[in-house]
């Protein structure tokens, strides 16, 4: 967990540390990051990045969730399945991810970074757990084709369409 020390901290200072993270996790997968980087970027000793994080995965984990906060809103409906809100919510995650500074790092983490935090995948499964089984599929689709998405822009398009249309497959089947 990020610490008080770095909480604390001037916000000029705070932001350029920020920004040094940000610089370091869109360029390189978490497993390759390096704080020598991160520090020299930001102007600080490296004494001080173990001052305000524990290492790089909470350096990590910090970042993400600013972006996270930034960029994601709720994925689960409050009544019953709907597959125009599981679309039109991908579709503005993908959009809002696309053109935010936090794209590449976003990016990395759906395609290299997701499996190598700590919990991450124990708390997505705990989390999908509770839900029905058609909003199950329906989110771990949504994952899927965000993935698809950011690996193969190219696709983008098709893979939306196959999206929409498993969407309305899982409608059908909850539906009879």
């Amino acid at each position: 967990m990020v610490k008080s020390t770095f909480l604390n901290l001037p916000e000029e200072k705070k932001e350029r540390v920020t920004e040094a993270l940000l610089h370091e996790f869109s360029t390189h997968a978490l497993t390759e990051a390096q704080v020598a980087r991160i520090v020299k970027e930001a102007g600080i000793a490296r004494g001080a990045f173990y001052k305000y994080f524990d290492d790089l995965t909470d350096a990590y984990t910090y970042l993400f969730k600013i972006a996270i906060q930034e960029i994601h809103m709720n994925m689960q409906p409050t009544d019953k399945f709907d597959p125009d809100f599981f679309y039109d919510r991908v579709c503005k995650f993908i959009s809002k991810t696309q053109h935010s500074k936090y794209e590449p790092m976003m990016k990395l983490h759906m395609l290299r970074n997701e499996a190598v935090v700590p919990g991450s995948m124990k708390t997505n499964s705990e989390q999908l757990l509770h839900m029905t089984p058609e909003i199950w599929s329906a989110m771990v689709l949504s994952h899927e084709v965000i993935v698809s998405v950011f690996a193969d822009p190219d696709n983008r398009e098709a893979n939306l369409k196959r999206y929409k249309e498993s969407l309305y497959l899982i409608d059908k089947g909850a539906n009879k």
